[in-house]
């Protein structure tokens, strides 16, 4: 049986396309079967709809009260029979119910080296920008699983990428996203051959 992937995004989606590349390639055995964005505009429910993809846009405007739209997510989860979440550049806070109803199988990348350059704030553009202040060579990729608190669980696997000397944070930004979309299926393919044990 294949892996039944669910993808949360909040603007582009382009990890979320990468992966979507790779199963429709065969390199990653797995089926695309759900995306959910907070965003109704979000590029991630474009590529959705291009890939025939299901999707959802749930939000505190389609869900006001909290816990209904943790219930609206899990009812889309169980209906869509998914095993694993990962999230693509989704901007908002994972709540536990969900992580504990798909069994702590909630991924997320960051872009930078955990435990470095993380925790509340450290997203975008901040990352890269207290990376190249800090005057580190390195930065890079995390997958990590996802727990109550902002990039704390479990490291899964990294990815390096240099730090240049005349980089800005879009120029950074740039070159971990790179490092982010090869990571990202790397981590997927261990977790699908044992290799890794979530």
């Amino acid at each position: 049986m294949s892996l039944r992937i669910a993808f949360f995004a909040s603007h582009g989606g382009s990890n979320m396309q990468a992966i979507i590349d790779a199963i429709k390639s065969g390199e990653i055995d797995a089926v695309a079967a759900l995306v959910i964005s907070n965003n109704s505009e979000s590029g991630a429910i474009e590529r959705a709809k291009t890939e025939g993809i299901p999707f959802s846009h749930i939000s505190s405007k389609t869900h006001p009260d909290e816990r209904e739209r943790i219930m609206a997510m899990i009812e889309k989860l169980d209906e869509c029979k998914i095993d694993l979440i990962i999230l693509a550049g989704y901007m908002k806070k994972i709540p536990s119910q969900i992580i504990e109803h798909v069994g702590g199988r909630v991924l997320n990348i960051h872009p930078a080296l955990l435990p470095k350059f993380g925790g509340e704030g450290m997203y975008g553009m901040n990352v890269h920008k207290a990376v190249i202040e800090s005057g580190e060579t390195l930065s890079g990729a995390t997958v990590h699983l996802v727990d109550s608190e902002y990039d704390r669980g479990r490291i899964l696997m990294q990815k390096e990428a240099p730090v240049l000397a005349d980089d800005t944070p879009e120029t950074l930004a740039a070159r971990v996203l790179v490092a982010e979309h090869s990571l990202y299926k790397e981590t997927l393919k261990k977790i699908i051959s044992g290799e890794i044990i979530i």
